[in-house]
């Protein structure tokens, strides 16, 4: 087992290009046909009107060189003025209705369109947390199964060089299938790194002092070995400054559940590549990847993944959020943004993050 992260599902109904006839987005097309076939034949009728008013005209004019035989013809000739003259306010009225209603019906299509896909991409946020959450769950079995591995207890009680020696040949064994991993850190009770999995490859670990970090100290004051400490997404000075997410479980004495603490395992899994398997994984048609920015954001709104690789530990991302676990508003410069706050999943509780889908407007709305 290497513990990579799977691919994010495709959700039913997701793609893009399935919206069907009955779309908002056909149903803003048909409004804008139906508008530009209103003014024409507006256009058109308002034409003939001109027309017969013209030959109205024409035919008073002859009605008046007939004189007295013409009166006849001349009162015809202004009925047909009249009712050209009607017809022509029958078809502006006809117009001007027609617009206002193609309008509320294309506002309404377009507000549709946009709930529409705010939905989907609130989903996708979701499916893309919850690939995250199930994933660092398994980190949290894995460190809290690894605390009681016979070699970590025997070293973490006495760390004899005979003891360091094949704990971390026990370690590197464990780093070579489960390939997520960085490196596994066995520490003492005082904080020191007593010994890892990558000796060959980080070779200033051993003896480096972690009894200031939280992961440490959480996973020191522990209860029981049911429970484990996280530290957020932090660039690890001793694994050359490659972006972490570190989980931590107390060793105990005997390996018993309720045994005393005599040391701590803490395990740092390689983040950056795991992650952006999973925004990259979001299931965009092309042309929607081209206009969209897929994150994963901490507590702190701390971009830790971004399907652009923009801004990752650095950028602090503008959610507006509002208290909500999910949901999607448009910005000020028009993009669309859904997000979700990680569900958790099994004892892993998630961390307050997010995952963010930010999208800018099809060219044909801009």
């Amino acid at each position: 087992m290497d513990g990579t992260m799977p691919a994010v599902s495709p959700l039913p109904n997701a793609s893009a290009s399935d919206s069907g006839d009955a779309s908002p987005e056909k149903v803003v097309a048909l409004a804008d046909r139906a508008a530009v076939v209103a003014a024409t034949k507006a256009r058109e009728i308002r034409a003939i009107t001109s027309q017969t008013r013209m030959l109205a005209l024409n035919a008073t004019i002859e009605a008046a060189r007939a004189g007295e035989a013409g009166k006849g013809f001349a009162v015809v000739a202004g009925e047909v003025k009249a009712v050209s003259a009607q017809i022509d306010q029958l078809a502006s009225a006809m117009e001007n209705e027609l617009r206002g209603a193609l309008d509320s019906v294309r506002a309404v299509g377009g507000r549709m369109a946009q709930e529409l896909r705010g939905q989907r991409l609130t989903d996708l946020a979701l499916n893309a947390i919850e690939i995250i959450d199930r994933n660092l769950y398994e980190r949290t079995c894995d460190v809290r199964w690894w605390a009681t591995d016979a070699a970590v207890v025997e070293t973490a009680a006495e760390p004899s060089a005979e003891h360091v020696a094949h704990v971390e040949r026990r370690l590197g064994v464990i780093l070579s299938a489960y390939t997520v991993y960085l490196d596994l850190w066995l520490c003492s009770r005082d904080g020191k790194v007593i010994a890892h999995g990558r000796p060959d490859r980080y070779h200033a670990v051993r003896g480096l002092d972690v009894s200031g970090e939280a992961w440490f100290k959480d996973a020191l004051a522990s209860a029981t070995g049911d429970e484990y400490a996280v530290a957020d997404i932090v660039a690890c000075a001793g694994l050359s400054g490659v972006p972490v997410a570190t989980y931590a479980a107390a060793v105990r004495e005997g390996g018993e559940t309720r045994g005393k603490p005599i040391g701590v395992l803490g395990v740092h899994f390689d983040w950056a590549p795991q992650a952006k398997a999973v925004v990259d994984g979001v299931r965009l048609s092309p042309e929607e990847a081209g206009r969209s920015r897929v994150l994963l954001l901490d507590a702190r709104n701390r971009i830790i993944a971004a399907t652009d690789g923009r801004g990752m530990l650095e950028e602090i991302f503008p959610l507006e959020a509002g208290g909500k676990k999910a949901g999607a508003y448009t910005d000020k410069s028009g993009k669309l943004i859904a997000f979700h706050l990680t569900p958790g999943y099994e004892t892993y509780r998630g961390m307050g993050w997010y995952s963010a889908v930010v999208q800018a407007p099809p060219r044909a709305e801009r």
